[in-house]
């Protein structure tokens, strides 16, 4: 599958690329990312593999992202073919509690400036960012739909919610008749996998489609950090790149350098090696196979690191070489999670295996791109 494939978003008829462009890395304000020239260099690559499906939100590099996403769409004419997706819920405005969150009148506020920003007067996909723990989901529904039948978005996203919020807000929308979630974005990869314990099951049933980020775990899956000789602590790394600027004590979702997560990269290492395959494309490649997953969000610096990531889906990593990734990246299982393993579920049928019934919405369909006819 190349990127002139397009897959259905959930449950909708929107069709996206199995690859999404991440533009978190446009703009250098973090003091990380590409410059403008750059950038402009990976958006042109991804567009001209047929990619149509980009990933940017309100506050990335304080809003260059968007700026930028807007310029380069503009300057191709691109913007009906695109599909831009963006993100509110983070305040830029510290001492103003309304400046941020969920709730409608932030949702409104930011609106009105990802559309200034982009130069555009609606967005394709509008996604929640981030739960603030306070706003009913009810107020987010009504507030999303408002701004589908103002025109001012297309399709409703959700991201880095929990799962039972998820679920609330779909059931919601089916029952009040307001614009379903379409789109589910968590993070994903061989190193965080808990999106399988409930998510997975969700979005297949609720019919979203699950939009993995950081697949490769902030590039640990790409072999670009390797411990040190003799390292003492699993942060004691050779390599370069952000997570080495966050200290001894990261904050969550930055701890990706542990002891557990180089085991698994070092049997990454030795099942791209059988595939022959880069190390980055066998991980994109394995977590595409996921139950759910309709897209995989990308990023990068460099035109070479995209060039990888684009062909990550033009193979078969053969069944052997998934099961042994599998066996390798298996995350705890929490409770109530261990119930719901064959050992256990055994004993609730009788010994008797008793095979499920796959949801309606088992899989994002996949959609092959139409060819020209002939004059």
């Amino acid at each position: 599958m190349t990127l002139d494939h397009y897959t259905l978003l959930g449950r909708s008829g929107l069709r996206v690329s199995p690859i999404s462009l991440g533009t978190m890395t446009f703009g250098t304000e973090w003091g990380w990312g590409a410059d403008e020239a750059a950038a402009r260099q990976l958006f042109d690559l991804y567009v001209d593999a047929g990619g149509n499906f980009i990933d940017t939100a309100d506050l990335y590099t304080e809003g260059t992202s968007e700026q930028w996403v807007g310029r380069f769409t503009a300057a191709r004419g691109l913007r009906e073919r695109l599909v831009i997706a963006t993100k509110y819920s983070y305040n830029a405005q510290p001492g103003n509690p309304n400046a941020g969150g969920n709730h409608r009148k932030n949702l409104l506020r930011a609106l009105e400036g990802s559309l200034r920003r982009l130069g555009t007067d609606y967005i394709d996909l509008y996604y929640l960012h981030t739960w603030d723990r306070m706003t009913p989901a009810d107020e987010v529904m009504r507030a999303m739909d408002d701004a589908v039948r103002a025109g001012k978005i297309r399709y409703v996203g959700l991201s880095d919610v929990p799962a039972w919020y998820a679920g609330r807000a779909q059931t919601l929308a089916d029952w009040r008749g307001f614009e379903p979630v379409a789109a589910m974005q968590l993070e994903y990869s061989m190193i965080e996998r808990n999106a399988e314990h409930e998510f997975a099951d969700l979005a297949t049933s609720l019919g979203m489609g699950l939009v993995a980020w950081s697949p490769l775990g902030m590039g640990v899956l790409s072999g670009k950090y390797r411990p040190s000789q003799g390292a003492q602590h699993p942060t004691d790394v050779t390599g370069s790149g952000r997570l080495q600027t966050v200290g001894d004590k990261p904050p969550p979702g930055f701890d990706k350098l542990s002891a557990r997560n180089f085991a698994i990269v070092a049997e990454l290492e030795a099942v791209a090696r059988l595939a022959n395959r880069p190390m980055a494309q066998v991980a994109l490649n394995w977590l595409y196979q996921k139950r759910g997953v309709a897209s995989i969000i990308v990023g990068a610096t460099k035109a070479a690191q995209l060039e990888e990531s684009l062909g990550a889906l033009d193979f078969t990593l053969a069944p052997e070489l998934v099961d042994r990734l599998d066996a390798a990246s298996e995350p705890p299982h929490p409770f109530p999670y261990y119930m719901f393993a064959d050992a256990h579920q055994a004993r609730i049928h009788g010994q008797v295996e008793v095979a499920a019934q796959p949801p309606n919405h088992a899989r994002s369909q996949r959609v092959p791109a139409p060819q020209p006819t002939a004059k």
